[in-house]
């Protein structure tokens, strides 16, 4: 296990020892948890969406709005 050294503000600290102390953990292991819950719900960078990492593109097009799914559309495709 790699060893990681962060700085907290003393209430965060405060509130840490307390949570460890109620679960008889330690700290880093409180930490641990922490993290992972944070990143498996999706707020870590790799959990975004293709729409999420496309945002600033999708919409700047003009064409249609039903383009992906009317099969009027794809009437002359791979003609």
């Amino acid at each position: 296990m790699r060893t990681v050294s962060l700085k907290l503000p003393e209430s965060l600290d405060d509130r840490l020892a307390a949570v460890a102390a109620e679960r008889s953990e330690s700290k880093s292991a409180v930490v641990r948890e922490a993290l992972e819950t944070y990143l498996r719900q999706g707020k870590g960078a790799r959990a975004r969406s293709c729409l999420a990492l496309a945002s600033d593109i999708v919409g700047c097009v003009p064409g249609p709005s039903d383009l992906s799914f009317h099969a009027k559309h794809m009437k002359e495709f791979g003609k």
